[in-house]
């Protein structure tokens, strides 16, 4: 994944240290019923799609929905981040 892409009403902003990409996230605004544990959308892209990934982002570290396992439930990643500057808003 890289970054940068049109986020929608973005609340907030860090830099993923493992790769240095900087990503962007807002609220998560879904009314379904996995999303009321992951209360942010962290916005990506890549050569083929844009889009976003439910996502916890805390002051240092984000958890972040890559994928669902055989049951339907959620797969995290979990980011280290730093320079988690959240908007004024």
């Amino acid at each position: 994944m890289s970054y940068y892409t049109h986020t929608v009403n973005p609340i907030g902003n860090f830099i993923e240290k493992d790769h240095g990409n900087n990503f962007e996230y807002s609220l998560n605004d879904d009314n379904l019923a996995m999303c009321e544990d992951y209360p942010h959308k962290v916005w990506v892209s890549n050569l083929h799609n844009q889009g976003y990934r439910y996502a916890i982002v805390k002051k240092t570290v984000a958890y972040v929905v890559v994928d669902e396992d055989e049951f339907g439930l959620p797969v995290l990643e979990k980011w280290s981040i730093k320079n988690n500057k959240e908007y004024m808003v």
